[in-house]
């Protein structure tokens, strides 16, 4: 077995959905398919149920997953030790599914930027830059998830989430009169603590679902038989919609996504600490200060 298809195993056992991690990882579906057999025959277990509609991990699979994020774990620091044995100690970034689309050019400016593979919720991105295996992270982060893990944090960009809807229509729509997906999954809890709050603060209707469709063709289906417009999550915001449904700005308010970018308070490193300073250098506010935003209370740039 490989390394790589360890973090093929995480990175599906996160989403839970082939074609999601494929996207992730940056690499097809029908490759990511075959490594996870290769894996699974290595092994001599199976490590997922799937069918057309659904991906679920087998209880082999659910009992490895931890013991696999461990061994990545290690290899990640092994790897970062010999680094920096060599004097060529790479700054290590994590990210969740957004990048500067000027990363590599600001970083290039003042370190060696690595961008590692193990893409993953927010909430685990943080608590791996607290352990030290990442250096930096892309991340939506709470004020008392910085309290948590000793970090800062600093406004590297911004989606303003907009709704997906059957019909016609394309025009505005309140957020009150808008549905909200929560999912009885882990790998989103950021997400759930976010839209929570927006429907709480809102009106719009909280919808809870068991199959992970937060994006994808499951969230599509799920617009699909919704009587509201239902707000994307900026997971799906990247993701061109199906030619039946249409996108509507959402108002009153106008809902925004911050991205951080985190590191550890106790970072003293000059290279970490000037990759900061150029990564984030003139990003402005990103809108997200407009008198119509909204951000969610505990949102570290909320006014």
């Amino acid at each position: 077995m490989e390394l790589r298809q360890l973090r093929y195993f995480v990175a599906v056992a996160e989403e839970l959905n082939f074609g999601r991690a494929a996207e992730g990882l940056l690499i097809a579906g029908p490759s990511l398919s075959q490594q996870i057999k290769a894996l699974e025959r290595d092994l001599g277990v199976r490590l997922f149920d799937r069918d057309r509609r659904s991906v679920g991990l087998t209880t082999a699979g659910t009992a490895l997953l931890p013991h696999v994020r461990a061994v990545l774990e290690r290899a990640d620091d092994l790897q970062s030790r010999a680094a920096r044995m060599s004097g060529s100690e790479p700054i290590r970034l994590g990210y969740v599914n957004w990048l500067p689309p000027d990363l590599a050019s600001r970083a290039a400016e003042v370190a060696q930027l690595r961008i590692n593979p193990w893409v993953a919720p927010s909430h685990t991105q943080t608590a791996r830059v607290s352990a030290g295996s990442l250096d930096l992270a892309v991340c939506w982060v709470g004020v008392e998830d910085l309290q948590r893990h000793g970090l800062n944090a600093r406004l590297l960009g911004a989606d303003r989430l907009y709704a997906l809807a059957t019909g016609d229509g394309t025009g505005d729509v309140e957020a009150r009169d808008t549905a909200v997906l929560l999912a009885d999954d882990v790998a989103y809890w950021t997400w759930n603590a976010f839209a929570e709050r927006l429907a709480a603060d809102t009106g719009a209707r909280a919808v809870h679902v068991s199959d992970s469709g937060i994006v994808g063709a499951a969230f599509f289906d799920h617009v699909r038989h919704s009587p509201r417009p239902v707000v994307n999550s900026p997971k799906g915001q990247t993701t061109p919609p199906p030619a039946d449904l249409v996108e509507r700005p959402v108002i009153a308010p106008e809902v925004y996504w911050t991205w951080s970018l985190v590191w550890r308070r106790t970072e003293d490193r000059p290279a970490v600490l000037a990759t900061v300073d150029a990564l984030t250098e003139g990003v402005g506010d990103a809108g997200i200060h407009g008198p119509d935003a909204w951000l969610p209370e505990g949102d570290p740039h909320k006014r």
